[in-house]
């Protein structure tokens, strides 16, 4: 079933998206994506129609896209606010190289660590955390990780506003910015716009009567 699927999906770029078991992801799978990153509850019929395809289709390609690993599961978004859980914070963490074990371990007994990262740079790792207050950090960070032989050292930042979250990126989100500025650009140069990163020059005489009329 899949393979006739990935056969049929032919991507108009030329450059399908392998995963999983190898279902090839074409511009239809990418739409779906979209549309499910808006909604991820809509109904199969709903699906069909944004996309431009029959409800057959549509309900065939999600259920690869879940059988196949794609899209690994769905879950609500809240509001970390109204949930009382105002205060968010990054800590940076360095972590002994030979006791990475422990370390896993121990972050994995902790709820409110929200994300963690293994990291390239002067830290080992990152750790995202959600808490009721400022306190809360301060506690986490001299009582539990400090306690932990496998940290070495922390460095917290705390985080004023999220200004951008998006639920996932996909491939088509570049390709459709590529597009957009494109298609903008002849536009801007005609209303005299300098695009970023180049220089216009006028001329001197120009330049005189464009004073001469401020004057």
């Amino acid at each position: 079933m899949m393979s006739e699927i990935s056969r049929n999906g032919v991507s108009s770029t030329g450059q399908p998206g392998r995963i999983g078991i190898g279902l090839e992801l074409d511009d239809i799978h990418m739409k779906i994506l979209e549309v499910l990153r808006e909604n991820g509850r809509i109904s199969v019929a709903a699906l069909a129609e944004r996309v431009g395809i029959s409800r057959a289709n549509a309900y065939t390609r999600f259920e690869a896209l879940r059988a196949d690993g794609a899209i690994k599961g769905f879950t609500a978004e809240i509001d970390h606010v109204r949930a009382g859980l105002g205060i968010t914070a990054l800590i940076f963490v360095t972590v002994r190289q030979q006791m990475w074990k422990q370390f896993r371990a121990e972050l994995a007994r902790m709820p409110e660590v929200e994300y963690c990262a293994i990291t390239t740079g002067q830290h080992d790792a990152m750790i995202q955390v959600r808490v009721a207050d400022v306190a809360a950090v301060h506690s986490m960070v001299t009582d539990r990780l400090a306690n932990i032989p496998a940290v070495k050292a922390t460095e917290t930042v705390f985080i004023l506003d999220e200004v951008l979250k998006r639920p996932y990126v996909l491939p088509s989100d570049g390709r459709q910015a590529g597009q957009a500025r494109r298609s903008s650009r002849p536009a801007q140069e005609a209303q005299g716009d300098v695009p970023l990163g180049k220089m216009r020059f006028v001329g001197a005489a120009e330049g005189r009567a464009a004073l001469k009329k401020d004057d």
